[in-house]
């Protein structure tokens, strides 16, 4: 796991300075706190970049004495590396034999021992024991359709320097980030936005698209950023810049379209797809339980993570060291859970209770993930990752359990949402024109009868409009009544809604729960849950590996029939059919429990002032984004115990933060020191 960050040019208008580069390069030494490196296409490895953070410019830097110009294009490849697989080699940059082609990785691929093989057999010759050196021999053997060999998670970038030609590429699932941005004949690209904004000549524009998109969704769906003329590259997709030119396409999507299905989706008997299932997912956990430092899982006693561990201890020979934290409040304690799951299946468990504190992480939360980012969840999880980082470098994970395989309540809407439309249109009307208006409000957000009053109200929609309103916390009106009028002129034509539209789209000919799993899998999977366990655990250097994101399972569970996955009011049944001697029966039958903070007691205690200080302040008010009484009302109602908005807020109190952070200063800061 390591953070990549580099240029490449054709005629460019302006190249950085050395100083530049090493800063979008150091920027990232949390990802990579082992060791450093950096190629360019001009002189090869710079050597001593180490020292040179010390010593200055090097004399071999195009433009200060060996080399007099650069060349008209080119290339900067810069790394941070977390050490995971061969310790004592695998230095990034990394080249074939003769020094035409170089890589630099983020990630890990868990094949690359198969690989290797199979490319010695071709008469590559390897230097390193690395998975990072497979990279540019399978580039050598198969061009761009290298991806579609590889088994892991990864953002990378290829120079094939004979054709001055930068592949980069993003894993599948979208597991690891790649950032870019184009302009006067430059790109620019990191594992962080933050990196390219060490750059001199990095602009720094709010998009109000992106703001809009944000308050919609909680994060910032890619391709998009929240500053303007940067991007993401989406996952499953590779780039191409050539020739002053940059291409990007897609080399691989879900195929939960089943004309796309890869796999026989005939056979309707469920022990042939949960002996697959099995084989598959322990498969899966055997090779990323490769690893030279000492590697764990979480554990949170939940179906997902405890089928992953209890697949760690077949294949392991001594017994896992597994991690959880707990909180003091009980419904934010999961802590018996995972105790239980850790004793059924015999692991060393090692767990902590914490007292969050808002006020002491929320710098940190800002500076690291870059883009506002409102799941508050991300608070428990980068406390989680510092506590297994004091353990292990290396935690398996149970992410992906749940868009995959029906896991979250909502589908269970979504499938009642189906159901509705099938009605007689006079019954329809009658449950939304009237039912839903007689059911008494509710202040808690989360309570039965808010939940049930949100489900009865959206019914009357279009589905994927319905889905879009049971799952955002500013919907339409709620957004259109919070921006000023100005905003409201500049985002005339924009729709958020066209994000989750276009990844409904990817299996148009399935029932609407599979399509709705389907589009978390390409949107909330990678654009939320990913990326804050990647930033996360990043934050502190640890590596966090997801079995069930592996291609060839969620191409599995793509083509299941819904009816394997949801029946009754339980999701994710062929898992706790398939993995029935893993879990302890308590935990078949408990509740999906969130990973969350207690947001609506904070902002009525610990968070008041802050809460007032930021949001209701000069700075805030005065930007024009919102208008300033929508804001006090909805401060207002929280206050006084009115209405839980406590989602809404922590939304707008990340995203004022981030603009102070990231906006309102002449440079880009660095990390906030305080501890978690």
């Amino acid at each position: 796991m390591c953070g990549i960050a580099g240029v490449s040019w054709s005629s460019p208008h302006r190249l950085p300075e050395f100083d530049e580069i090493r800063r979008m390069v150091n920027v990232l030494a949390h990802r990579g706190p082992d060791d450093s490196g950096l190629y360019h296409s001009d002189v090869g490895l710079l050597a001593g970049f180490d020292s040179a953070r010390e010593s200055g410019t090097p004399q071999n830097w195009p433009g200060r004495g060996v080399v007099p110009t650069p060349s008209s294009s080119g290339a900067v490849l810069g790394h941070r590396r977390l050490s995971i697989i061969d310790l004592g080699g695998g230095h990034q940059p990394l080249s074939n034999e003769d020094g035409s082609v170089w890589v630099v990785l983020n990630g890990e691929i868990y094949n690359y021992r198969e690989l290797r093989d199979e490319l010695i057999v071709c008469g590559h010759e390897f230097q390193t024991d690395s998975d990072t050196e497979v990279i540019v021999h399978l580039y050598e053997e198969r061009g761009d359709h290298f991806l579609d060999y590889l088994r892991g998670m990864f953002a990378l970038a290829v120079w094939e320097k004979p054709r001055r030609r930068l592949v980069l590429a993003r894993d599948r699932i979208g597991q690891k980030p790649l950032f870019y941005r184009l302009a006067n004949g430059r790109l620019d690209f990191a594992s962080e936005l933050k990196s390219l904004l060490q750059l001199a000549d990095a602009p720094r524009e709010l998009d109000l698209t992106a703001v809009d998109d944000y308050l919609t969704y909680q994060y910032v769906p890619h391709p998009q950023s929240i500053l303007k003329g940067y991007s993401k590259l989406p996952p499953g997709h590779l780039a191409v810049f050539e020739n002053g030119q940059l291409e990007t396409r897609s080399y691989w999507t879900p195929p939960f379209d089943h004309s796309r299905a890869g796999i026989d989706i005939v056979n309707p008997d469920p022990q042939v797809w949960s002996t697959m299932l099995r084989e598959q997912l322990a498969e899966s956990v055997r090779l990323r339980m490769r690893s030279d430092v000492p590697l764990g899982a979480f554990l949170s006693g939940g179906i997902d993570s405890t089928i992953i561990v209890g697949l760690m201890q077949e294949l392991a020979e001594q017994p896992v060291h597994t991690f959880s934290i707990g909180f003091p409040v009980a419904k934010f304690d999961e802590r018996s859970f995972a105790r239980e799951a850790s004793q059924h299946l015999g692991t060393i468990h090692h767990e902590q209770v914490v007292e969050p504190s808002a006020l002491s992480i929320l710098p940190k939360l800002v500076w690291h993930y870059d883009e506002p980012f409102a799941d508050s969840s991300a608070i428990p999880t980068m406390y989680l990752s510092e506590m297994t980082r004091q353990h292990v470098t290396v935690a398996l994970s149970g992410d992906g359990g749940d868009e995959l395989f029906a896991g979250y309540d909502r589908y269970k809407a979504v499938r009642l949402g189906a159901r509705f439309d099938r009605l007689p249109s006079f019954l329809k009307k009658a449950m939304t024109s009237r039912l839903w208006q007689r059911l008494p409000a509710s202040v808690e957000q989360k309570s039965f009868r808010r939940r049930l009053k949100r489900l009865l109200e959206a019914l009357g929609d279009e589905p994927i409009s319905r889905y879009l309103r049971w799952v955002s916390i500013f919907d339409e009106s709620r957004r259109s009544s919070l921006f000023s009028d100005d905003a409201k002129q500049q985002l005339a034509g924009h729709h958020a809604a066209k994000f989750l539209e276009s990844c409904y789209s990817a299996c148009p000919g399935r029932d609407f729960v599979t399509r709705t799993t389907a589009a978390d899998v390409l949107s909330y999977l990678p654009c939320d849950i990913l990326t804050k366990v990647d930033i996360a655990s990043m934050a502190v250097g640890l590596e966090c590996r997801s079995p069930f994101l592996d291609h060839r399972v969620a191409e599995a569970a793509a083509a299941m029939p819904i009816e394997l996955k949801l029946r009754g009011q339980q999701g994710k049944r062929i898992l706790i059919e398939t993995f029935r001697d893993l879990l302890p029966p308590s935990i078949q039958k408990r509740p999906k429990m969130g990973f969350g903070v207690p947001l609506d007691h904070w902002f009525r205690d610990e968070l008041k002032p802050l809460l007032h200080d930021v949001l209701l302040g000069e700075r805030a008010l005065s930007r024009g984004l919102f208008r300033p009484d929508a804001v006090r009302n909805l401060v207002a109602e929280h206050s006084e115990r009115k209405w839980d908005h406590s989602a809404r807020l922590w939304s707008l109190l990340v995203l004022e933060l981030w603009q102070q952070t990231w906006l309102d200063t002449p440079v880009a800061p660095a990390c906030p020191s305080a501890a978690l």
